[in-house]
């Protein structure tokens, strides 16, 4: 795709976090049968919910721009997700996995959210107000979704794992 415009890369950028939602749409539900903590499964089975949300925000946003919803393929995500197939794979203490867990999960939301402040920057720019909102929404979901998988890394899972 030949790109000229900032409203092209926008919509390319949001193919690509369309794919990459979809893509964690089907990682989350490993990872937490994967943890062996109660709240990390939890927290994995919740941010599965907001994942879902996220997709259908992005296909608001689609249509807000008077664009078809489709997925361009995120390599980026499908390395992040492919390094954390290999870390379920390893033989390592329950509470060691659900530290590497954790590690895997915020890769990923720091990713998202360097995807979703990029869009949001670029919707705000071309004042597509509708897709503002829709990505600083999704926005604020991963900023907290990091925060608590922070929270409880330092608070419980990091320490068993020590």
């Amino acid at each position: 795709m030949k790109l000229d415009t900032l409203r092209e890369l926008l919509v390319e950028q949001v193919q690509d976090l369309y794919d990459a939602e979809q893509q964690l749409t089907k990682a989350l539900p490993k990872m937490a049968k994967a943890a062996s903590s109660r709240e990390l499964k939890a927290a994995f089975e919740k941010h599965l919910r907001e994942t879902e949300g996220h997709v259908e925000r992005l296909e608001k946003a689609f249509e807000a721009l008077g664009e078809k919803a489709k997925a361009k393929t995120c390599k980026a995500m499908k390395g992040l997700i492919e390094e954390g197939s290999e870390t379920m794979k390893e033989d390592a203490e329950p509470e060691v996995l659900d530290a590497a867990l954790i590690a895997a999960a915020q890769r990923v939301e720091h990713y998202e959210i360097a995807g979703y402040g990029t869009v949001r920057s670029y919707a705000r720019l071309l004042k597509e107000t509708k897709c503002v909102s829709l990505f600083e929404a999704t926005l604020n979901e991963e900023a907290a979704t990091d925060q608590a998988l922070t929270q409880l890394a330092e608070g419980v899972i990091n320490v068993q794992a020590a």
